[in-house]
Parts: structure tokens; C-alpha cells; sequence
């Protein structure tokens, strides 16, 4: 019994989540869930409200109205620190890495989490679980190379993958993806997109991209916004045949 319950609950809810800015009504009651091991897909036109939805889920905006589970747990308004101690992380539209940092540091410090309260106030190099972690997501992201490249000499290609492994490096439940793909060539974007595929089952992904052929082809659920609001959700097949969806992307269905 209780071990088909927890396989039921999602990994990540949100209902009737708002946030207003003066008289702008940002993101207006929109809700969906998240199967767990799942990729879920935020689509949308540019302002409509993607980004800020992510930021009320992941805690860097309080929302003025709805609520956020996570596993169950009620973590509406949460700061980003107690989400992501919580099992979400994120990454972010604009890339953010230290730069001057080699690639290996860069995941060694997103890594201290995993150390125990003692060993985090040790030295970097003294930190061995840490190390493990930041060693195991070069070799998957394939880095390895790249260990000791300073984060900002990286390709851009490079650069996000290496967020997306930083985000990694604390072992979330739910990673949020906020335009993984954005600037990146064709051939980038294919392998970037085979990342995050094998990226599920292990855990569950919320992604925000404008690569439509991208978002049908990795989607297990897709969430479409505009102006604030949801105006669909569902498998891939059945969002792309929606003819309110069509109207928002093409202006007519």
C-alpha cells in the first residue's frame, strides 16, 4: 500500500500558483504535476511567463497565490537554498558558472553539499565526497578533458553542459532546466537533448525550451503557457494538434 502511494504522488506539484508585479499578473493560477522519472516540458511564447514560473517553483520569487509540493511536501515560498536542500535545483537561461574557476572546481563547490556539516568547512581539495561527485559528472558529461580548462575558456556548448552537471552535483530528485539549448548549434542541441533524456528515470526533469522538434521528441508531458496562463497540457502528439496552442504560436489554428 504504501509503496503504491508513493509511486502515485508526483514528484512535483503546483496548483493555482500566481504572482502579481504591481498590476501585472505575471503567472495567473496555473497548476500540473510532474510524473516522477518524467520529462515535462513548459512551452511557450516569449513573456509568457515560463521563466517566472520556474522562479516560483524553485523559490526565487514568493508567489502571491497557489502552492508547490515537492514528494508530497507543501515547499510553497521556500528560499532557493531550502529547495535545493529539499531535492530541487535548477539551471538558469543566462549561464551561470564561475568562470575564472576550472571546469573541476566548479563542480567541487556545487558538490560540499554532499559532505558532512564538519567536513564542508574543509578545504576543497580535502573534500572527498565531493571530489567523487565532481569526478563521476566529468566522465558522464564528457569533461574529463576538460578538468582543469578554466569554466570561461569552455565553448559555449560546453558551458551548458557544464551547469547542467553542476546542478547535478548536489543529487536532486527534480531538476529544473531553463532553456538548456538556447545558443547552441545544431549539433550541440542533438547531444544536449540525448543528455537529458538519459538524465530520466534517474530523476525528474522540468524543461523550459523553444526547440519545439526538441520538446516533442524528449517529452513525456508538455505544460503550454501564454500571457501567464495555461492553455493545454498533455502528451506531445495531442499538444501539438491543439488548436489553442496553434493559435498562440502561429496566430491561427
Amino acid at each position: 500500500m504504501t509503496s503504491t502511494t508513493a509511486t502515485a504522488t508526483p514528484a512535483l506539484s503546483v496548483r493555482d500558483l500566481s504572482v502579481n508585479f504591481g498590476g501585472l499578473q505575471a503567472v495567473a493560477g496555473v497548476g500540473f504535476e510532474a510524473g516522477r522519472g518524467r520529462i515535462t516540458s513548459v512551452i511557450g511564447p516569449n513573456g509568457a511567463g515560463k521563466s517566472t514560473l520556474f522562479n516560483l517553483i524553485s523559490g526565487a520569487i514568493r508567489p502571491t497565490g497557489g502552492r508547490v509540493t515537492l514528494d508530497g511536501t507543501d515547499v510553497t515560498g521556500r528560499s532557493p537554498d531550502r529547495m535545493l536542500a529539499g531535492g530541487l535545483a535548477r539551471s538558469f537561461q543566462i549561464t551561470n558558472l564561475f568562470f575564472e574557476l576550472p571546469v573541476l572546481e566548479n563542480l567541487r563547490i556545487a558538490a560540499q553539499i554532499l559532505e558532512t556539516p564538519w567536513r564542508a568547512m574543509l578545504p576543497l581539495g580535502r573534500s572527498r565526497k565531493a571530489l567523487v561527485k565532481a569526478d563521476a559528472l566529468l566522465e558522464r558529461f564528457g569533461l574529463t578533458a576538460k578538468a582543469d580548462a578554466l569554466a570561461g575558456n569552455l565553448s559555449h556548448g560546453e558551458q551548458r553542459r557544464l551547469e547542467i552537471a553542476v546542478a547535478l552535483a548536489c543529487e536532486p530528485r527534480v531538476l529544473l532546466l531553463d532553456e538548456p539549448t538556447q545558443g547552441m548549434s545544431h549539433g550541440d542541441t542533438a547531444d544536449t537533448g540525448d543528455l537529458i533524456k538519459s538524465l530520466a528515470g534517474d530523476l525528474t526533469v522540468l524543461l523550459i525550451e523553444h526547440d519545439i522538434g526538441l520538446v516533442m521528441s524528449l517529452s513525456d508531458h508538455v505544460v503550454v503557457m501564454a500571457q501567464g496562463r495555461k492553455i493545454a497540457e498533455g502528451p506531445p502528439t495531442a499538444v501539438r494538434a491543439n488548436p489553442a496552442v496553434q493559435a498562440a504560436y502561429f496566430g491561427h489554428a
